[in-house]
């Protein structure tokens, strides 16, 4: 017997609304860091890599707290975890804005932020989603929520400059921060926690984690989510300063991570609604393939203006569109009991992407003035991540049966 959803605290369209508004501003505010990255390397004296590193620092730090984070929602309440790491998040964009040096500024923008997006991070409003949404509409649904952060983005962008212009990076920051205190009273639209679901397994937590990583397809699926994260991370924060290098202006750069957002909306939905008609697996290898494609394709063609949107449209087709896909395959094999774990132990893998991304991006325009290397690094990865995800089987995994929840 198929697993169920359980009857939200809300209506469900009210969980849905306030998940995609959590979604959109977390993630709205996170993707625009990269704006700052010319104004404050310039005002604090900080080394291209310096300041890369404490964003490497944030993405490895949500990475590791993902997962904890996760299970803390499926025991404790979702509800109740996006509050308090909506609080832990505006501390740390706060604190980023009056870090004097590098050291402070990976403990504010690193370690603390990395740590509040985590525990806020729209991977947890998909445990929520998961938990209250029927098995065969869950693809579609997270999909919409990747897209409604993906608006985020799109909305962000622009008004992070904007400030910026108008009064300055520090200022920027602190708007932003108070920014993300909205999330706190939307948050109580998504309490409740996942309880165990008929026909779903119920294993202790060790014993589930070491069958979930014994499980040949799910092990293949986290070591192609990595690239994801090297793809956003490197992209998202370095993206802008290599265009301004490229001649264009900071305005550009700004539009071009909207644009980004933008047409991921549409990537979502597509890839939510594709997930539920396709094979994951394969439709997962395709995005990866493209984003090689269009990677190499940016590089061949002179840079301007036009180029720079039309990478900005095509990345963004494939930005978060793994997102639903992934966070599908993952309630596909273990249940929606353990979604919000093991979507986290996925997202590690993401983050030690994005960690390596960023702070590769700062070390290797250091050093040689250029973030060719990077660009052409991305390109055999995603090749790489397509042929990774071709073997996965698109099936329950053993041990997380209705026969062994029975048992």
């Amino acid at each position: 017997m198929n697993a169920t959803a359980l009857r939200p605290a809300v209506p469900l369209i009210v969980l849905i609304i306030a998940g995609c508004a959590i979604a959109a501003i977390g993630n709205g505010v996170r993707t625009s860091f990269g704006l700052f990255t010319l104004p404050m390397t310039t005002d604090l004296g900080l080394t291209r890599e310096g300041w890369a590193m404490a964003m490497a620092i944030q993405n490895l730090a949500w990475g590791i707290a993902q997962p904890f984070a996760g299970a803390f929602a499926d025991r404790v309440g979702t509800g109740r975890t996006i509050a308090a790491g909506a609080a832990i998040y505006a501390l740390g964009v706060f604190g980023m804005a009056f870090s004097p040096d590098a050291g402070i500024m990976t403990l504010t923008a690193g370690i603390v932020t990395g740590v509040g997006i985590a525990i806020c991070s729209f991977s947890v409003v998909m445990a929520a989603f998961g938990r209250s949404v029927p098995a065969e509409k869950r693809s579609l649904i997270f999909g919409v929520a990747t897209a409604a952060s993906s608006f985020g983005q799109f909305a962000f962008a622009p008004i992070s400059q904007g400030f910026i212009n108008a009064f300055g990076w520090q200022s920027a920051l602190i708007y932003l921060a108070f920014a993300l205190l909205l999330i706190i009273p939307l948050s109580y639209a998504l309490r409740g926690r996942t309880e165990n679901t008929t026909g779903e397994a119920d294993l202790p937590f060790m014993e589930a984690l070491s069958k979930a990583w014994g499980y040949g397809s799910y092990r293949l699926l986290v070591i192609g989510f990595f690239v994801c994260g090297f793809h956003l991370a490197f992209i998202n924060v370095h993206l802008p300063a290599y265009l301004v290098q490229c001649g264009l202006s900071p305005e550009v750069g700004s539009w071009t991570i909207a644009v980004i957002g933008l047409f991921n909306i549409v990537g979502s939905l597509l890839a939510g609604y594709l997930g539920g008609r396709l094979p994951k697996q394969l439709l997962l290898a395709s995005i990866y393939l493209l984003r090689a494609v269009a990677i190499g394709a940016f590089l061949l063609i002179p840079v301007s203006e036009t180029t720079a949107y039309a990478f900005a449209a095509s990345m963004g087709l494939l930005w978060l569109s793994t997102v639903p896909l992934t966070a599908g395959l993952v309630s596909l094999f273990f249940g929606a009991r353990y979604l919000g774990m093991f979507y986290g132990l996925a997202f590690f893998s993401h983050q030690l992407g994005s960690f390596v991304g960023v702070w590769l991006g700062g070390y290797v325009y250091d050093v040689t003035g250029s973030y060719s290397l990077v660009w052409y690094l991305s390109i055999v990865l995603g090749l790489a991540s397509a042929a990774v995800h071709i073997p996965i089987n698109e099936r329950k995994a053993p041990h997380f049966t209705p026969k062994t929840a029975a048992a």
